[in-house]
């Protein structure tokens, strides 16, 4: 992207403060002091709705719209790419590793063997069946496939080609409706689960094909939603169906990435002028926010609790939120935005520089 859209932040802000919100609000009603409040909190974040899912979601979505576009013009695309990448994500990525090391054996009495440990600092523990030292984490190797899939799409040519990534969505679609019918096993959903989220993100890119390339049109877009509206309905009620399993709910998955599909592509359609200053700024600090949020809540609830009435959940709830913007600040100015400047400096010539690229590695940011 040659320009910064705010509206993305502002989405970006959405979805890490959803995911927040989410969090805290588990463990208010998981102290099983929430009474008349009991049916509110538990349906908003349990039954009908599960805000942390959404917001997920809506990253994924946004990483659809901005990733694919970001294969510089350069000599080597690819390899720019990568280093590009790898700078966003790994150096937030390890100081959240080392934090989880130092804080939660002595918050959360949890114990991390050395070889859990290495497999995670690579990022790539979720692909290999080793469990993440911080939950929160599941979404990094999803951005990973992504990435990996963005590349490889580039590689062949076939990134730059929105009837390509609207081809993809529908057969991921279809797929996604129709598997589950034919294998029952619990282990196809949830693949196909990691499909579904790989299925957001490729219709990111088709909406921006539609909105700001003017490549696709709106049909293509309602197609693609409605087929991935269907996707997560079957796949979910495959999971959970009716039975309610800690948070999780058929109903209230479902309508989390509906509703995010909903929510983006409004967004999408009014550009920025549904920005706002305020998320914005949170939305470019969503990445630090997002690893942050695990120690703040964690030291919070060790050292004073969740609170026993509204006005101290309300307290709790604003202590978390406000105490994470600021550390996520301070670990955005100290470690994500000069790792980001760093990779920069790795860059390869640009193409018009370094003479014309292949067709198929020409980037379309």
């Amino acid at each position: 992207m040659h320009s910064r859209l705010a509206f993305v932040d502002t989405l970006r802000g959405i979805a890490v403060l959803s995911v927040i919100v989410q969090h805290v609000l588990e463990k208010i009603v998981l102290t099983g002091q929430t009474g008349a409040y009991e049916g509110l909190l538990h349906g908003l974040i349990g039954y009908y709705f599960n805000l942390g899912r959404f917001g997920v979601v809506l990253f994924f979505f946004v990483s659809g719209f901005v990733v694919p576009f970001s294969f510089p013009n350069s000599s080597t695309p690819v390899r720019d790419f990568a280093v590009s990448r790898f700078f966003r994500l790994y150096p937030m990525y390890w100081l959240s590793i080392i934090l989880a090391v130092a804080i939660l054996p002595v918050t959360e009495a949890k114990e991390f063997p050395v070889w859990q440990l290495g497999v995670n600092l690579t990022m790539f523990q979720n692909l290999v069946g080793v469990p993440n030292m911080v939950v929160a984490h599941w979404t990094l190797a999803i951005e990973l496939i992504f990435y990996i899939g963005c590349v490889v799409l580039f590689t062949l040519g076939l990134l730059q080609r929105s009837a390509a990534a609207f081809a993809i969505v529908v057969a991921l679609s279809v797929a996604g409706i129709v598997l589950p019918l034919m294998f029952e096993q619990r282990i196809v959903s949830r693949l196909l689960e990691v499909v579904l989220n790989i299925d957001a993100m490729l219709i990111g890119k088709v909406i921006r094909d539609t909105v700001m390339a003017k490549r696709l049109r709106w049909w293509h877009v309602a197609i693609c939603l409605g087929l991935y509206c269907a996707f997560a309905v079957q796949i979910f009620h495959r999971l959970y169906g009716a039975a309610y399993q800690d948070f999780f709910y058929s109903y209230s998955i479902a309508s989390a990435y509906i509703a995010a599909g909903l929510v983006f592509v409004l967004f999408a359609s009014f550009g920025d002028r549904l920005a706002s200053g305020i998320l914005s700024f949170t939305g470019r600090i969503s990445y630090s926010m997002y690893l942050m949020q695990v120690y703040v809540l964690t030291i919070t609830l060790h050292y004073f609790g969740a609170g026993e009435n509204l006005p101290q959940w309300l307290l709790f709830t604003v202590g978390v939120l406000a105490s994470t913007a600021l550390l996520s600040w301070v670990t955005y100015v100290l470690v994500e935005k000069p790792a980001i400047a760093f990779g920069r400096k790795f860059r390869s010539r640009r193409a018009d520089e370094a003479g014309a690229l292949p067709a198929a590695q020409r980037s379309v940011a």
